[in-house]
């Protein structure tokens, strides 16, 4: 087993996925989650916020082991729920930013 790197969050998409209930892995609440983050977005947020984020695509969330989803780490800035909501909200502003409201 690998040493966990200090000062690191292991951030899963599943934990921003609005998608998915808290049994099966969120950790923020509904309104704040997001529908299917990518990698490549929780990365872009963590940027924004300063986090120095690394992209491990080939690693699965150990309670569904058979899907790999990859995983993000973040400089630990505190809360893992705190940093989780600010990445997911980040996340929005993007999406929203990137394809006009539809009406």
């Amino acid at each position: 087993m690998m040493m966990r790197d200090k000062g690191k969050l292991v951030i899963w998409p599943v934990y921003l996925d609005q998608t998915k209930s808290r049994s099966s892995g969120r950790i923020i609440s509904r309104k704040n989650a997001i529908k299917e983050p990518q990698l490549n977005e929780i990365k872009e947020a963590a940027q924004q916020l300063g986090l120095h984020p690394e992209v491990e695509p080939q690693k699965a969330y150990p309670k569904s082991w058979w899907e790999v989803s990859g995983r993000v780490l973040v400089d630990d800035k505190g809360p893992k729920s705190v940093i989780a909501k600010q990445i997911a909200l980040t996340i929005k502003k993007m999406r929203s930013q990137q394809s006009p409201a539809k009406t």
